[in-house]
């Protein structure tokens, strides 16, 4: 009786434009379901169609709790997912249909707080259900590989692109650089005070990806950048290169601080000459 329940509870959970607030009541009659079978954490006992249901909850609970952007909502689910996605496939008589999306989703989640240790392990574990060439052509797994690989060598550029709406691989991943944006602005904007004592205004907003000279002025003040005459300064530049020894080694770091302003830069005036 309860599986049956359970089951119907789901098809309704699988409809993606459902209210966080119908999808949060449903997900709590879900897991009362999954409490009276027994099933709500894995062990011997669960017998393997339990278990599918199981892990099929906590993975639309993750999904739907992206979509409302709630972060807390699914770190949770994600950590309820963790034994069932430990367990041998033999556990189960079908495979998921969202495991690798929801993986790649908690990737791209670490990468949103800075958490690259722990990407890094969570990558490596993938090692166990796939080879690394599977893993990376994974529509949904290689996305955060790549976003990170890029971020890592400052290919600002690539990443931009890689966001857009339609780049994504889902909606899911749209609402997570979302949150990754502000972090890309902030790292470009240090590439930019490594590279340069100024840059003309119009060049920063490209820079930047940001919508209006408002948006600008608003994020140049949360620098602490000085505009006039057009052109914005950044003093934090000027009091490096007046307080820092080793001169080499500072003018390496300026010279790929450069090439990467001028390849995010030639991107954002490729979108404009496309607009």
């Amino acid at each position: 009786m309860a599986d049956r329940q359970l089951t119907t509870l789901l098809t309704q959970l699988r409809t993606p434009s459902l209210p966080f607030p119908q999808s949060t009541t449903l997900l709590s009659k879900a897991k009362l379901l999954l409490l009276q079978l027994s099933a709500l954490t894995p062990s011997p006992t669960v017998p393997p169609a339990h278990l599918t249901l199981a892990r099929e909850v906590y993975e639309l609970g993750a999904l739907h709790s992206l979509r409302a952007k709630n972060p807390d909502s699914f770190t949770r689910y994600v950590s309820q997912l963790q034994p069932f996605y430990e367990l041998p496939p033999a556990s189960f008589p079908s495979p998921s249909q969202n495991q690798n999306k929801v993986t790649a989703l908690w990737l791209l989640f670490l990468l949103t707080q800075g958490r690259y240790t722990e990407f890094h392990s969570d990558l490596e574990g993938l090692s166990t259900r796939a080879s690394v060439a599977e893993v990376e052509s994974d529509r949904f797994l290689g996305y955060p590989i790549k976003l990170e690989r890029w971020l890592m060598e400052g290919a600002y550029d690539r990443v931009w692109k890689a966001m857009k709406k339609g780049e994504v691989p889902s909606e899911e991943f749209g609402v997570l650089c979302e949150v990754l944006t502000p972090q890309i602005r902030r790292e470009i904007a240090s590439s930019s005070e490594r590279a340069y004592p100024n840059l003309p205004f119009l060049s920063a907003q490209s820079l930047l990806f940001l919508d209006s000279e408002g948006a600008v002025v608003d994020f140049a003040n949360s620098r602490g950048w000085i505009i006039k005459d057009r052109t914005i300064y950044f003093p934090t530049a000027a009091e490096l290169n007046s307080d820092e020894e080793g001169g080499g080694e500072q003018e390496q770091e300026k010279e790929a601080s450069q090439m990467v302003i001028e390849n995010t830069l030639g991107y954002a005036r490729q979108l404009e000459t496309i607009v």
